[in-house]
């Protein structure tokens, strides 16, 4: 019996730590979206990756999105030298989050780079070059 709770509360132990990791990631990205933006940052609705979606999402894109999130804006070769996986895998990866819409991606030259949806810096200082 002993041995059987023991198992429990280790998953358990691992769980709340993945929970943690996920929410700081979150809070981190959150405040440096503000910071960057000038503004106080928006809760994103629907295609946002909140946190009931991250854990919805299968390990491996769980993995890639979270690291997105750190990054903020990478191309598919950055996301892989975080993750450790090939960059042809973080492709395939960031590609499917992006058919799922929980990621844009952009193409700049040769490169593709992706910015998780909510996050994308790059179009709004666009719009602000434009109004200048």
């Amino acid at each position: 019996m002993a041995s059987r709770r023991d198992r429990y509360d280790k998953r358990l132990v691992r769980i709340e730590k993945k929970l943690d990791y996920i929410i700081g990631a979150l809070k981190v990205n959150k405040v440096a979206r503000a910071t960057m933006a000038g503004a106080e940052p928006e809760i994103k609705q629907g295609g946002a990756l909140d946190i009931m979606t991250l854990l919805s999402l299968p390990d491996h894109l769980r993995k890639t999105a979270l690291t997105l999130i750190k990054l903020g804006r990478a191309t598919a070769e950055d996301v892989a030298r975080e993750t450790g996986r090939a960059r042809a895998i973080e492709s395939a990866y960031l590609n499917q989050l992006a058919r799922m819409k929980y990621v844009w991606s952009e193409r700049v030259g040769k490169r593709v780079h992706f910015t998780v949806v909510g996050m994308n810096m790059a179009k709004k200082s666009k719009s602000r070059e434009c109004s200048e």
